[in-house]
């Protein structure tokens, strides 16, 4: 089996998390700027199969855009043009930063720790992939 990676895309920086290739456990991968996403995914493809990419889509408690859809919508265009085999599906992204940030604290990581943001950009990449697998498998 190949592997699911997810993407949590900020406009500054990026989140991704990927599964096992058994697609069991969702795991951070990294996070990288924003601007070196493309380089950095035709690299990991390379390395690694991938069936499909899962990427956050920002939508407020209304369900309606915010300010952050029309850059993920520009990323996932962009993913369909450098990567056309590979499926994209966009997740509800809602709460996953507030929801590793609590992660975090009860994983009783230092305060130090928390406060570096691709920390949690990463973390919440993990969650939604690791929701998406929970939902998948039923």
């Amino acid at each position: 089996m190949a592997r699911i990676l997810c993407i949590d895309y900020g406009g500054k920086r990026t989140g991704i998390a990927v599964t096992d290739p058994l697609q069991i456990i969702a795991s951070a991968l990294t996070t990288i700027p924003t601007h070196e996403l493309m380089v950095f995914l035709k690299k990991y493809f390379q390395q690694e199969e991938v069936e499909l990419i899962l990427i956050g889509e920002p939508l407020g408690l209304d369900d309606k855009p915010t300010h952050a859809t029309p850059l993920v919508k520009k990323a996932i265009q962009q993913l369909k043009k450098e990567f056309p085999n590979i499926p994209i599906e966009t997740v509800d992204e809602r709460y996953t930063s507030k929801m590793a940030s609590r992660a975090m604290i009860d994983m009783g990581m230092k305060k130090k720790d928390r406060q570096i943001k691709g920390n949690i950009d990463q973390i919440a990449a993990t969650m939604m992939l690791q929701e998406y697998l929970g939902r998948s498998q039923k």
